[in-house]
């Protein structure tokens, strides 16, 4: 099969190769997958540069940990009627070497979700690690419903699926951007106001959307750099539920003002959630995909063979929505 590898760290353009690799086959459990799409996230530039030292002990890595396809065979234990399903995958690459980034993968079964025939394969790529965090971030301390989130970020690529699985859920949302260009992209995902980043002025403008109750849940993207400011529109015995903090990757936090507020603070990754809120978030997605219930943008589509391009793009963020490789 064609695939792109890495065998050492460091820039995209230096350690990326493209070419012939092993065909995998199905172990026991598992599903072959003839991939047409593998989306890159933030995540999988990160290892290609070094985050994970360890990771290429066992041997080349084939990136990525999202994608979508067709299941072409089966493992032992694995239902035969399963071939020539259309599915969205995830967590492809974490824990093991080979991910989506070729032109087929085989992976546990579980990992493997239908996709309706509504939903491209470029769109099924983007879904795992975008979806699924943010489905956590929103859902994992209990209902939304008839309570107030806010999502800082609102355009990335979690905060955008955050506006939609909390609409859909049944709350307000305040969703904040960093530019004019993002406030469209966050009014189309559901958001009922629009505001800059938090600062003194827009957590104003927060307060008096909310008649000055606050908000119930955070889904927040840059937490360390934000969490001043978050802290003052939250209310008592609020939620925080973070995925990110690059601007300040070791926060400070003020634990007596956090304590006397009695909140919780919920750290999600998408790689080592509980099993159960896997199956819940691939269960409502499909549910939602197959109902035309969940919006997606797909940015760039760049050819397998081009995946330097591709993380460059990651790494340089500067579009909404996510990039994938045409695996065809």
């Amino acid at each position: 099969m064609k695939a792109a590898w890495f065998e050492k760290f460091g820039d995209a353009k230096d350690v990326l190769l493209y070419g012939d690799f092993e065909t995998p086959q199905p172990k026991h459990g598992e599903v072959l997958v003839r991939l047409y799409s593998s989306g890159i996230n933030p995540s999988d530039t990160k290892k290609r540069a070094g985050s994970s030292p360890s990771l290429l002990k066992a041997g080349p890595v084939i990136p990525h940990s999202d994608g979508a396809g067709i299941i072409e065979a089966v493992g032992q234990g694995v239902p035969g009627s399963r071939i020539g399903e259309r599915v969205w995958l995830y967590n492809a690459q974490f824990g093991r070497q080979l991910g989506t980034a070729a032109e087929y993968v085989a992976l546990h079964s579980s990992q493997a979700i239908w996709l309706p025939e509504k939903t491209s394969f470029e769109e099924g790529a983007c879904l795992g690690i975008p979806a699924m965090t943010s489905h956590r971030c929103v859902t994992a301390d209990g209902s939304v419903s008839g309570k107030t989130v806010l999502v800082t970020g609102g355009a990335g690529r979690v905060g955008y699926y955050a506006i939609q699985w909390a609409k859909h859920f049944g709350a307000t949302v305040i969703a904040t951007t960093g530019s004019k260009r993002s406030v469209k992209q966050c009014l189309e995902a559901g958001a009922d106001l629009v505001t800059r980043h938090p600062n003194a002025e827009t957590i104003a403008e927060m307060k008096e959307f909310t008649n000055g109750k606050g908000v119930d849940l955070i889904v927040e993207g840059e937490f360390g750099g934000n969490l001043d400011h978050i802290l003052t529109i939250l209310k008592t015995s609020g939620t925080i539920a973070t995925y990110s903090s690059m601007a300040n990757p070791i926060p400070k936090i003020p634990f007596y003002q956090m304590m006397f507020m009695d909140i919780n603070l919920r750290l999600v990754l998408v790689y080592v959630m509980p099993a159960v809120a896997k199956l819940q978030a691939a269960q409502d997605i499909s549910k939602f995909l197959k109902h035309g219930n969940l919006q997606h943008r797909v940015a760039h589509n760049i050819p397998l063979a081009k995946i330097a391009q591709g993380h460059e793009l990651i790494e340089k963020g500067d579009f909404f929505g996510c990039a994938v490789l045409n695996c065809e």
